[in-house]
């Protein structure tokens, strides 16, 4: 078989046009309201639904699909995504989608902030690709499926009656996320294993304030049996965290203290590992990027993810086989997702073995 034949067979040739320049893209922009199931409540806010901005990308014949699930802590809503993206159409459907590199490149230069907007963008560029090469992404980044680790279930701030309602509901989850940082992280907890002795996790957004608290609260909680926090302390103290880190004895993840690959090497004293979400840092290909920094620099990883449809997940979950720990389950908590995708089976992740990302309409 010669080149110009393996090309065909491959899929590759309809990026190799004979003659000048492929025929501009289109791109296709909606927000979203994702209806929750249960009210979501942290310490940083409570809400029945969330909107996300959901991307189409067609070119050469081909969509790729993407969503951006803005984060109100830095300034973005779906709204502010959907001006980002706009602010880049021209660019975006006159590029070649093949040089997505070269392309994600340009409009992190263009685009200021909005990173939502960016990792919607990145996805729908990410899933083209994958069907025009016909591969499932994570065999585009040669990654094992079976290698993804189990997924924990959130369950968000609430009542002791709700969030025991809540934990039942996780029945299947071998290990549940439970959300703290309020004056009632006692209270939850005994909710919690009153109904339950499995595995735990815990995120506090933040939510203690001072180094002392920090230490009592994580000591307590590994005396019941919770194997790991998230984000103790206010991102930007880091000399505080890295003193509570030298008297805790359960790892201390990175979540909003850990936003973009240039992060990573200031947290390496501070924290066992870090959180990644494709929305925070921008979308797949930076995701992958921390991931590789965070592992040379012997940290562990984590995927996270926002609330947000199949679409956002799935992207994730497609990188999921290289980190440590997963927490990938926002498309689990919202009624109304418009998408299969990433499937779990007992806590465990099941890739779609379809091209790109995978979806199919739900």
């Amino acid at each position: 078989m010669n080149r110009r034949d393996w090309l065909k067979a491959t899929g590759a040739a309809a990026a190799l046009p004979l003659v000048g320049r492929a025929a501009p893209s289109m791109l296709e922009m909606q927000i979203v309201r994702l209806r929750l199931r249960h009210t979501w409540t942290t310490t940083m806010s409570s809400s029945e639904y969330r909107d996300t901005l959901h991307l189409r990308f067609t070119h050469d014949g081909v969509t790729g699909l993407g969503e951006g699930a803005p984060i109100v802590r830095y300034g973005e809503s779906a709204e502010s995504a959907r001006e980002a993206v706009e602010s880049v159409r021209e660019f975006l459907v006159s590029a070649d989608p093949w040089e997505f590199e070269k392309l994600m490149a340009e409009v992190f230069r263009r685009v200021k902030g909005q990173f939502a907007a960016k990792a919607a963008i990145d996805i729908a560029l990410m899933d083209w690709v994958g069907k025009k090469l016909g591969v499932p992404l994570y065999r585009y980044f040669g990654l094992d499926p079976s290698d993804a680790p189990l997924t924990t279930y959130s369950i968000g701030i609430d009542t002791p009656e709700i969030t025991r309602q809540k934990v039942r509901e996780a029945e299947s989850f071998p290990i549940l996320k439970i959300k703290v940082g309020l004056n009632t992280d006692e209270t939850t907890l005994a909710a919690v294993r009153s109904v339950t002795a499995k595995r735990l996790r815990v995120d506090a957004n933040e939510g203690w304030k001072d180094k002392e608290e920090a230490v009592r609260k994580i000591n307590w909680l590994e005396s019941q049996g919770v194997e790991l926090v998230e984000q103790p302390l206010p991102a930007p103290m880091l000399e505080e965290t890295r003193w509570v880190r030298s008297r805790v004895h359960i790892p201390i993840i990175a979540d909003e203290a850990c936003l973009h690959p240039a992060d990573i090497p200031r947290l390496v004293a501070a924290y066992d590992g870090v959180n990644i979400k494709l929305d925070k840092c921008g979308g797949i290909l930076e995701a992958l990027r921390m991931i590789q920094m965070a592992r040379a620099l012997g940290l562990k990883t984590m995927l996270g993810c926002m609330i947000a449809s199949s679409i956002s997940v799935t992207a994730a979950a497609h990188l999921s086989p290289l980190v440590d720990f997963a927490d990938l389950d926002g498309n689990l908590l919202i009624a109304n997702d418009p998408y299969r995708g990433v499937q779990v089976k007992n806590g465990r992740l099941l890739l779609p073995d379809r091209p790109g990302l995978g979806l199919t309409v739900g």
